[in-house]
């Protein structure tokens, strides 16, 4: 490895959202990317080095899938096979269960390319950090990100506050933070907060976790899903 490349040296989530902009920078201008992707019509995926580059891989998976150059890598029986015996996933991801939002198919992706947790609301519980050390410190994934989307039905439901059916409402204490920090309390408004502080607090409640970005092995971002274009925003903390 050498120690001159900006790629691959540790990095922070500050610096891998930085360079992550430069990449999108560069596509805008007709340059290249600072990694190799999925080849068209091919499933080797590049080698992934540091949290810079698990972070861009994810969102140049989303750029192809939005602008329909998605090539649907590692989606065969040879892949199913290949990991069969063990898993190795560049990237984590804490969505919500939204049917709407297939994370593999979102950002391009295959089996065993991303460790993937659901939750109603995209929200952080004792279960679902559990996952997540699990998917980052002893798999090895290098970003993990919390993805919210527009039109989320556990967020409409927190604003609203009213009764419903079961168990649903034990969501609410975890959105309830996200309705008081908005200003507007407009769904859309209170959907991106939740999602930067259930981000903040896989990074400040899992000892595990905040080793990880400490050690500059573990990028933790939000981002939030268009259902309409199906495009993933990434947001500043």
């Amino acid at each position: 490895m050498n120690a001159t490349d900006p790629l691959a040296a540790p990095v922070s989530r500050r610096r891998a959202l930085g360079l992550l902009s430069l990449s999108g920078a560069a596509v805008a201008a007709g340059g290249a990317l600072p990694m190799p992707l999925h080849a068209a019509g091919g499933d080797a995926l590049p080698a992934i080095r540091n949290p810079a580059q698990a972070l861009a891989e994810l969102m140049a998976g989303n750029r192809r899938f939005v602008e329909g150059r998605a090539v649907g890598p590692h989606r065969n029986l040879a892949r199913v096979r290949e990991v069969s015996a063990g898993q190795a996933p560049f990237a984590a991801v804490l969505s919500c269960a939204d049917s709407r939002v297939p994370v593999e198919i979102v950002f391009d992706q295959g089996f065993g390319d991303v460790f993937v947790c659901r939750a109603a609301g995209n929200v952080v519980t004792p279960e679902l950090i559990g996952s997540l050390e699990f998917g980052t410190a002893v798999l090895g994934a290098k970003a993990l990100v919390v993805l919210g989307h527009t039109h989320c039905g556990a967020v409409k439901a927190t604003i609203a506050g009213q009764a419903v059916p079961g168990q649903i409402s034990t969501l609410y204490r975890h959105i309830r933070p996200a309705v008081d920090r908005s200003a507007t309390r407009e769904l859309e408004d209170v959907a991106r907060h939740n999602v930067r502080i259930q981000a903040e607090l896989l990074r400040t409640s899992s000892p595990v976790i905040a080793q990880l970005i400490a050690e500059e092995k573990l990028v933790v971002a939000g981002g939030f899903y268009d259902l309409e274009t199906g495009r993933v925003t990434l947001l500043e903390e």
